[in-house]
């Protein structure tokens, strides 16, 4: 059995009131009881209940991270676990502690009330949701100081961090066909996260800054998934595009070795461009010209808002955009046709 402060107390010889004014530092009790309460607790190594002293001071140091996605993609993209990093460092760096909340939609329906009335978490974090996910609506409405990591189109009241989807989309079809591509495709994230909106639009709008007309059947949504974006490069090697803007960097991969298993070569058949930036984008062979996501900046703007919204909850809504910025490899063509980004 655990320890408690009836314990200290009576091998103490004083109130429990008393070793608990003792343990939250109460300037009340006088040296002598202090002393002799402290001994008892150092010789027995008494670890307090910090959740508990938390609660009675009215503020528990804990943030909430949701993540409504598939259980499994979190251990198999690596973005999240980038992400997890940077938001994980932020909070040590400003004594919070993290709770891990992962909840596919129809389980994160039935307890998202559980966890948001338990008072233990002051604050979340809410990253990869989709546009429509009603946590969103659920936060708003229990006044719960959070952050969204990717901003939501339909809410101008909520708080969010992210990176700038749309330019970064651009840049890199904007590089494709400075290269001299012309039959440019796209694998697109999902379409109702505002991630694969923003970076198809990106898209879009470079090819017609450009002169040249988006072909719908040339962008096809891989789900930000590998095994979606496989099957989107199945479909568009039948179309023959000469490179391909896909919406991340785990589904350029999956892009990649459909194309080399399909007999043709990269870039010298197709070029090839991803998003994200992960560490693995470096080991494909050719290595993957991708778009760099500011993954240390995002995690500790997170953090940094949120802390904000909780020291001062009558504050308006935080809006950031950090800046995407282009990554030259191999796997584009660049070095073989010796273009400069």
């Amino acid at each position: 059995m655990p320890l408690t402060l009836e314990d200290i107390a009576r091998m103490a010889g004083v109130s429990r009131s008393t070793v608990s004014r003792v343990i939250n530092d109460d300037p009340n009790v006088n040296k002598r009881t202090r002393q002799m309460v402290k001994k008892v607790i150092d010789e027995l190594n008494f670890q307090p209940n910090l959740a508990a002293r938390s609660l009675a001071a009215g503020q528990t140091k804990i943030l909430g991270l949701v993540i409504p996605v598939v259980v499994n993609t979190l251990f198999t993209d690596p973005f999240f676990p980038l992400l997890l990093q940077s938001i994980t460092s932020a909070c040590y760096q400003k004594d919070y502690s993290i709770m891990l909340w992962l909840a596919e939609p129809e389980f994160e329906r039935r307890t998202i009330h559980q966890v948001l009335y338990n008072g233990l978490i002051e604050g979340v974090i809410v990253s990869s949701h989709k546009i429509t996910d009603p946590i969103i609506n659920t936060l708003a409405e229990r006044k719960l100081p959070f952050v969204t990591i990717g901003r939501n189109p339909l809410r101008d009241d909520v708080s969010y961090v992210d990176v700038d989807n749309y330019h970064g989309a651009c840049e890199a079809t904007h590089h494709l066909i400075n290269l001299g591509r012309r039959r440019i495709a796209t694998i697109t994230g999902a379409m109702d996260m505002v991630a694969g909106i923003d970076r198809l639009k990106g898209y879009q709008d470079a090819l017609i800054e450009a002169g040249l007309t988006p072909d719908p059947d040339l962008a096809l949504d891989g789900g930000f998934t590998d095994a979606g974006a496989y099957r989107c490069m199945q479909r568009l090697l039948t179309l023959k595009p000469d490179a391909v803007f896909v919406a991340s960097d785990s589904m350029a991969a999956a892009a990649l070795r459909c194309i080399l298993e399909s007999g043709q070569r990269v870039p010298e058949d197709i070029s090839l461009v991803g998003f994200d930036d992960i560490p693995q984008s470096m080991l494909t062979q050719p290595p993957l010209t991708t778009i760099r996501q500011p993954f240390s900046r995002m995690g500790s703007a997170a953090v940094e808002v949120l802390a904000g919204l909780i020291d001062n909850p009558s504050s308006g809504p935080q809006r950031i955009i950090l800046p995407a910025e282009l990554v030259v490899r191999s796997s584009c063509g660049s070095v073989l046709l010796g273009a400069v980004a």
